[in-house]
């Protein structure tokens, strides 16, 4: 490729501010109002709800909050989202070599995009990236969160928990990767039926079983594909928040399920004692 092309913003200005004062001033507040756990360890991989801000963003500000103390030592996202715009075989990596924001424009990684697309299940085409917001709404809160790194962006398909969970072990890395999967929960049903479904949803997480459907999860296939390759590397889910549309911005009658979730090491001992 002899010019490095950028995906534009697609969504700014609809799921988030255009204007970079704006949107720097929205997402301090939210990182602000987040409550952070007590002693709570650094994650290594994070499931953040990926709607418009105004619905979503609160939650999905309580798991960036947590990467205060990894601002320097993260250099690279892995970052899997659902394709909501373009039906996709496998995972979708774009061809494009930046991503860009209001904020400024991100690095894909071009030793793992040069590796990924000699994987047969994995297909380089910008198109099922060019409309889509699941990864682009995390974007902002990343550039905010973490100072200089390189992206992975990878959208999910028709594809199994088992070849997901092997993309990731792949793009596992060490203390400098973090992971990222953007899902909702359940879609457009009333409040109380939502809130007991998606507590039985992030139950099973935290339970760290599989099988999680596309009705409870839009990202499902990321989650499951997670939650093994989290469980090998000895890694413990914590809830940081959980809540839906009618709690933040929208009607009651048709909600949407929002939850943040990161899966860090376990505590040492003497902190459980406290």
């Amino acid at each position: 490729m002899a010019i490095a092309s950028v995906r534009p913003a697609a969504v700014a200005g609809q799921f988030y501010p255009a204007d970079d004062r704006v949107l720097r001033a929205q997402i301090g507040e939210m990182l602000s109002s987040a409550v952070a756990l007590d002693e709570a360890p650094m994650p290594k991989a994070l499931v953040v709800p990926h709607a418009g801000y105004i619905y979503s963003g609160p939650v999905a500000a309580t798991a960036y909050a947590s990467l205060g103390a990894l601002r320097q030592q993260i250099r690279r996202v892995v970052l899997l989202g659902p394709a909501h715009r373009m039906p996709v075989n496998g995972f979708a990596l774009p061809a494009a070599q930046a991503f860009a924001t209001p904020l400024g424009e991100i690095p894909i990684a071009r030793e793992d995009w040069l590796v990924l697309q000699e994987r047969p299940d994995v297909v380089v085409d910008d198109r099922p990236h060019a409309l889509e917001h699941s990864l682009e709404v995390q974007l902002p809160f990343l550039q905010l969160c973490l100072d200089s790194f390189e992206l992975v962006p990878l959208l999910v398909g028709r594809a199994t928990p088992e070849a997901t969970g092997e993309l990731l072990e792949a793009l596992w890395g060490g203390a400098e990767t973090l992971i990222v999967i953007s899902s909702d929960l359940s879609h457009y049903h009333p409040y109380h039926q939502a809130s007991t479904c998606d507590r039985a949803t992030v139950q099973q997480i935290l339970l760290m079983h599989g099988g999680i459907d596309h009705e409870q999860a839009c990202g499902a296939t990321a989650v499951n594909g997670l939650i093994p390759v989290a469980r090998r590397h000895g890694l413990v889910p914590r809830l940081l928040d959980l809540r839906n549309s009618g709690d933040t911005a929208g009607d009651r009658s048709r909600v949407v399920g929002y939850a943040s979730i990161a899966f860090c090491d376990p505590l040492p001992d003497a902190a459980l004692r406290h």
